[in-house]
C-alpha cells in the first residue's frame, strides 16, 4: 500500500458492529435506549448528590464525579454511532477521529476514580475516627484534580503520537468508534513508539489503580474479619458492596475485552465485546449505586418532592 501524508487524509470509515442492513434499526434502537438510560440515570445521581446536604460527603462527591465521567464517556462514542446509522454513513472526519480518540482516552482513564473511591472506603472502614481529617475537602479536591490532569496529559500524548503517523489507503476502522489501537494499526509509519506508549500507559494507568483497589479491599476484608459482631460485619460490608460491584464490572469487562483480543483476531468480535465497558457498564452504575443505597433512594425521593 502507498502511504499518504496524514495532512491529506480527510476521513476514516467506521464499519460499526455489523454491516447487515437489517440489523441497523435494531442496533440503533438498542443503543439509543442504553444511551438515554445512561445519561438520565447518571444525571439523577448527580442531581441527588448536589441537592441533598446529607450526601455532601467524600464518597458521594467521588460518586457524582464518576457519574459525570460516565455521561461524557458514553457521549464520546454513541451519538456519532447513532448519527452514522441514521444517515446510513460510515464516515468520520480525520479531525473528528482524533478528537474522539482524545476524549475517549480522557474518560476511560478517569474511570479510575474507582480506585480513589476504593481508597475512600478503606479509610472509612479501617480508620473511622480519623476519616474526616484524612478525607477533608482539600484532599478530595486534589485527588479528583490529579485524576483529571493525569488523564488529560495521557490523552494529549496519545493524540499527538497519532498525529505524527502517515496512513495507508485502507482507512476502514473495524469498530463503532475511533479506538486508539485500531487507528494506530491502520498507519504505514513505524509504530514502535506508539505501541510502547500504549503498553506503558495501560500498565501504569490501568495497573496502578487496580493495585490500589486490590490493596484497599484486602485491608477492608482484614478489618471486617476482626469485627466480633455479625451485625457490625454486615454493616461494614454493605457500605462498600455497591462500589465493589461497580469495580468488578468495570475491570472484569476490560480484562475480558483484552483477552478476547488475544484469543480472537476478529475485529468485529473485539468491537462487540468492547460495548460492555463503553456502554453497558456506565448504564448499570446508577442502578447498582441506587438500588442498594438507602441514602441515594431517600435523596431521589426528596428530589421529586416525595417523602424521604
Amino acid at each position: 500500500m502507498e502511504p499518504q501524508n496524514n495532512t491529506q487524509i480527510s476521513e476514516f470509515l467506521l464499519l460499526g458492529l455489523s454491516e447487515d442492513p437489517e440489523l441497523q434499526p435494531l442496533i440503533f434502537g438498542l443503543f439509543l435506549s442504553m444511551y438515554l438510560v445512561t445519561v438520565l440515570g447518571n444525571l439523577l445521581i448527580i442531581l441527588a448528590t448536589i441537592s441533598d446536604s446529607h450526601l455532601h460527603t467524600p464518597m458521594y462527591f467521588f460518586l457524582s464525579n464518576l457519574s459525570f465521567v460516565d455521561i461524557c464517556f458514553t457521549s464520546t462514542t454513541v451519538p456519532k454511532m447513532l448519527v452514522n446509522i441514521q444517515t446510513q454513513s460510515k464516515v468520520i472526519s480525520y479531525a473528528g477521529c482524533i478528537t474522539q480518540i482524545y476524549f475517549f482516552a480522557i474518560f476511560v482513564v478517569l474511570d479510575n476514580l474507582l480506585a480513589v473511591m476504593a481508597y475512600d472506603q478503606y479509610v472509612a472502614i479501617c480508620y473511622p475516627l480519623h476519616y474526616m481529617a484524612i478525607m477533608n475537602h482539600r484532599i478530595c479536591g486534589l485527588l479528583v484534580l490529579a485524576s483529571w490532569i493525569t488523564s488529560a496529559l495521557n490523552s494529549l500524548l496519545h493524540s499527538l503520537m497519532v498525529l505524527r503517523l502517515s496512513f495507508c489507503t485502507d482507512l476502514e476502522i473495524p469498530h463503532f468508534f475511533c479506538e486508539l489501537n485500531q487507528v494506530v494499526h491502520l498507519a504505514c509509519s513505524d509504530l514502535f513508539l506508539n505501541e510502547v506508549m500504549i503498553y506503558l500507559a495501560t500498565m501504569l494507568l490501568g495497573g496502578c489503580p487496580l493495585a490500589v483497589v486490590l490493596y484497599s479491599y484486602s485491608k477492608i476484608v482484614s478489618s471486617v474479619r476482626a469485627i466480633s459482631s455479625a451485625q457490625g460485619k454486615y454493616k461494614a460490608f454493605s457500605t462498600c458492596a455497591s462500589h465493589l460491584s461497580v469495580v468488578s464490572l468495570f475491570y472484569c469487562t476490560l480484562v475480558g475485552v483484552y483477552f478476547s483480543s488475544i484469543v480472537t483476531q476478529k475485529s468485529q468480535s473485539i468491537s462487540t465485546a468492547s460495548v460492555m465497558y463503553t456502554v453497558v457498564t456506565p448504564m448499570l452504575n446508577p442502578f447498582i449505586y441506587s438500588l442498594r443505597n438507602k441514602d441515594i433512594k431517600s435523596a431521589l425521593r426528596r428530589l421529586f418532592g416525595g417523602k424521604p
